[in-house]
C-alpha cells in the first residue's frame, strides 16, 4: 500500500500495509481507523468507498476515448473549469491537515500537526458535503467529455461513501500493531520533515511541542472509544507500548546514545549553512521540546493504554464489536470495491488456495522433492540455504539484492509500459525502532517536487524469518512494476484532478501490486524454480488473506485457529504469520483486497486479450489501468471496455 495517510490509512494508500501495508502500506500508509484529520477524505479519496450506485461514463485519458460534441470548444472550457474547481476542492480539503501538506512537499503550516478531534473530523465532512452542492450547482453534467464526467462522478461518489463511512469512524482503533501516532509522528518527522533552513528546524521544534496536543487527542479518542464499547484486542497493548518506549529512549530522555528523533533533528540541522552558535541554539530547544512536551505526550499515552487495557479481555474479530457485521459487511464492500459476501468471498480464498497448491506441487515435482507440500513447505523454512545470516552483512545483502530485482525491471519495462514514473525508487530497512510493528514489506509515495523517492521498504527485524525465494515477488510487488510504478505515475499524469492523482483505492492498488507479482515471470524473470515457487507462495499468503479474514470477522475464527490456517496453508514463518493475523483481526476486511483485485484485473486482460487477437499490445492495456489513476473495479471494467471498443473501430 508514502505519506503519513499512507501508513495510517491502509484502506486504498498501499503497502503495508501495507504501512498509514503495507499499509500501506500502513500507508505506509488509516483514515477513519486513526482519527487522523478527515481533511484527507479527498486525498484518501475513494480509500474507504463502496461499489458505485449508478454507473460512471466510461473514459480513458490512456486511449483518448471520448464522445462526439456539437460544441468542442465549449465543452473543452467546461472541462477545465470542472478540473480547477475539483483541484480548488482538493487544496481546500487538505488544508487543515499539515501532515497530508507536508507529504506533498507544501510548507504551509509546516510548524503544525493535524487536528484529531472528532470535531475535525465533523468539519470537513461538512465541508465536503458543500463542495458537492456547489459542483452540482455551477456544472452541467452533459455538457461535459466523458473524462470529465469520470471525475464528476467519482467525486459525488467520494462524498456520498465518505458520508456512509462516517457513521464508523468510532469503530476503527487508532492505536494498535498497524501504527500509532507515538510511531507515526516520528516517522513523519524523520522522513518527510525537510530542514533546508533554521525556520523550517524550529517548525520541526515545533511539531515537537505539538506532540503533547496530539496525545492528549487521540487518547481522548481512545477512552471515548472504550466507553462505546469499541475496544482494542488484548495482544496490540504490549507491543505499541514497546515501540512507543523505544522512541523516547535515549538522549535527551535518559542515558544512552541519541534517540531516533534527537538523531535526525542533529543530522538535518548540522547540515545547515548557519553559524555554530544558531545550530546549538536549535539543538538544544529541540531537546527541550523533546524531554518537555513529547514526553509528557508519551506519558499521556502510556496511561490511556494502562487504563484501557484491563478492559479489552479478548483478541476476537468485528463479529464482537457493536453492530459487527454491519460494520465488517461495510468494510468488504469498502476495501473490494464489490459487493462480494464474506461468504462469498471465503469460498473464493478456498478455491484459489487449492489452485495454487498445485501449481506449486508441479513446482516441487520439478526439483525433486519428495514429500507432501507441507513438507515442502518446512524444508523451505527451515532451510539455511534460503535465508540470509542473522547479521548485518545479510542485512546489507537483502536490499543489495532487492534493488538488484528492481533495477532489472527496469531495464525491461519499456517494453511493458507506454509511460515510466519519473521518481526515483529507493529500496530501505525498516527503522529498528519500530520493527516490531511495521508490516513485512510496503511502500511509501514519493513526493510530487521530487523532493522525496518512492520508497520499498523492508522490514528486516530478525533474518531467520526473511525467506530469500520470496524476495524476487516482493520486491515486484511494492517497488517496480508494482507500487511504484501505480502511484508514483498516477501523480504525474496530466489533466487529471488532484484528487484521483492522490488517491486510490485498496482493490486497485493491491490488486495492481499482486498482478506485478505475476507480471514479473512474464517479464523473464523467476528463473530459478525456487524463486517462482517463492512467487506463487506470495500469491498463495493473499489467498489465504481471503479465507482468514472472513473466518476472523464472519465465522468467528479465534486468532489461533487464523495462525494455524495460514501454518498449514502456507510458506510463512511463525513470525510473520502471527503478524498477518493480528493485523486482519485490527484492520477488518482490508486484507481482502489484493486477490479480489487481482482476480478482476487479469479477467479484465483475458477480456483484452480474446477480443483484439493480434491487436492486443500490454503497453496499451497497462495504460488503460494505470494512467487514468485509482478507480473502483467496476469502473476499471468499463475504461477497459471501452478501450476494446475503440481498437475495434
Amino acid at each position: 500500500m508514502g505519506s503519513m495517510l499512507q501508513r495510517w490509512c491502509r484502506r486504498g494508500w498501499t503497502g503495508g500495509g501495507d504501512a498509514l501495508e503495507e499499509g500501506i502500506a500502513f500507508a505506509e500508509d488509516k483514515l477513519l481507523k486513526t482519527n487522523l484529520s478527515i481533511a484527507a477524505l479527498l486525498l484518501a479519496a475513494t480509500a474507504c468507498a463502496a461499489p458505485q450506485e449508478e454507473a460512471l461514463a466510461p473514459a480513458s485519458a490512456a486511449t483518448g476515448v471520448a464522445a462526439a460534441t456539437a460544441d468542442p470548444i465549449g465543452q473543452q472550457a467546461e472541462d477545465q473549469r470542472l478540473l480547477a474547481f475539483l483541484d480548488r476542492a482538493f487544496d481546500q480539503s487538505i488544508a487543515s491537515s499539515p501532515e497530508t501538506l507536508t507529504s506533498l512537499g507544501i510548507k504551509t503550516n509546516y510548524d503544525k500537526l493535524n487536528d484529531y478531534t472528532d470535531a475535525q473530523r465533523q468539519r470537513q465532512r461538512d465541508l465536503s458535503e458543500r463542495q458537492l452542492a456547489e459542483m452540482k450547482a455551477q456544472f452541467d453534467y452533459a455538457k461535459l467529455s466523458p473524462a470529465s464526467q469520470l471525475s464528476y462522478r467519482m467525486f459525488e461518489n467520494n462524498v456520498v461513501r465518505g458520508r456512509e463511512q462516517f457513521q464508523w469512524r468510532w469503530h476503527s482503533f487508532p492505536v494498535s500493531t498497524n501504527g500509532s501516532p507515538a510511531g507515526g509522528i516520528p516517522v513523519f518527522l524523520i522522513n518527510q520533515h525537510r530542514v533546508e533552513s533554521v525556520a523550517d528546524a524550529e517548525a520541526y521544534i515545533s511539531r515537537l511541542r505539538e506532540v503533547e496536543r496530539v496525545m492528549g487527542e487521540v487518547s481522548a479518542n481512545v477512552r471515548h472509544q472504550a466507553g462505546l464499547g469499541i475496544l482494542p484486542p488484548a495482544f496490540n497493548f504490549a507491543p505499541v507500548r514497546a515501540d512507543a518506549r523505544r522512541v523516547i529512549s535515549g538522549a535527551p530522555f535518559g542515558a544512552g546514545p541519541d534517540s531516533t528523533l534527537l538523531a535526525d533533528f542533529t543530522k538535518k540541522v548540522n547540515a545547515l549553512n548557519a553559524p555554530v552558535e544558531e545550530k546549538q541554539r536549535l539543538i538544544a530547544q529541540a531537546k527541550e521540546a523533546m524531554t518537555g512536551p513529547v514526553q509528557r505526550g508519551y506519558r499521556t499515552l502510556f496511561a490511556t493504554l494502562d487504563a484501557v487495557e484491563p478492559q479489552a479481555k479478548g483478541n476476537n474479530g468485528a463479529w464482537s464489536l457493536p453492530r459487527g457485521a454491519e460494520y465488517y459487511s461495510n468494510n468488504l464492500r469498502a476495501q473490494t470495491t464489490t459487493d462480494l459476501s464474506a461468504d462469498q468471498i471465503h469460498q473464493t480464498g478456498l478455491d484459489q488456495v487449492r489452485r495454487i497448491h498445485g501449481e506449486m506441487g508441479r513446482i516441487q515435482q520439478r526439483v525433486g522433492f519428495k514429500g507432501t507440500l507441507q513438507q515442502f513447505f518446512a524444508h523451505i523454512n527451515e532451510g539455511k540455504q534460503y535465508k540470509y545470516a542473522n547479521t548485518e552483512a545479510g542485512r546489507q545483502q537483502y536490499l543489495t539484492d532487492a534493488k538488484a530485482m528492481i533495477d532489472q525491471v527496469m531495464t525491461v519495462a519499456p517494453r511493458y509500459f507506454r509511460r515510466l514514473p519519473k521518481a526515483p525508487l529507493e529500496v530501505r530497512a525498516v527503522e529498528a525502532w519500530r520493527q516490531e510493528t511495521a508490516p513485512v514489506a510496503f511502500y511509501n509515495r514519493p513526493s510530487p517536487d521530487g523532493s522525496r523517492p518512492g520508497i520499498y521498504y523492508v522490514n528486516l527485524a530478525d533474518m531467520n524469518q526473511v525467506l530469500k525465494p520470496q524476495i524476487e515477488a516482493i520486491s515486484y510487488h511494492e517497488g517496480a512494476p508494482g507500487h511504484h510504478f501505480q502511484n508514483a505515475l498516477a501523480q504525474e499524469l496530466p489533466n487529471v484532478p488532484k484528487f484521483r492523482r492522490f488517491g486510490g483505492y485498496g482493490a486497485y492498488g493491491e490488486g495492481w501490486g499482486l498482478y506485478a507479482e505475476g507480471l514479473g515471470k512474464e517479464m523473464g524473470f523467476y528463473k530459478d524454480p525456487y524463486s517462482e515457487f517463492g512467487m506463487l507462495s506470495t500469491q498463495l499468503w493473499r489467498a489465504v488473506r481471503l479465507v482468514v479474514d472472513t473466518g476472523l470477522h464472519h465465522k468467528r475464527w479465534s486468532r489461533e485457529q487464523a495462525v494455524d490456517y495460514f501454518r498449514h496453508n502456507a510458506l510463512l514463518s511463525d513470525r510473520d504469520a502471527r503478524k498477518e493475523v493480528d493485523r486482519y483481526v485490527n484492520w477488518p476486511g482490508q486484507a481482502t483486497s489484493y486477490m479480489i483485485g487481482q482476480i478482476k484485473i487479469l479477467d479484465l486482460r483475458q477480456r483484452a486479450e480474446r477480443a483484439l487477437g493480434n491487436r492486443f499490445d500490454i503497453r496499451d492495456f497497462h495504460a488503460v489501468v494505470l494512467e487514468n489513476g485509482s478507480m473502483p473495479l467496476d469502473v476499471l471494467e468499463q475504461q477497459v471496455d471501452a478501450y476494446i471498443a475503440s481498437k475495434r473501430s
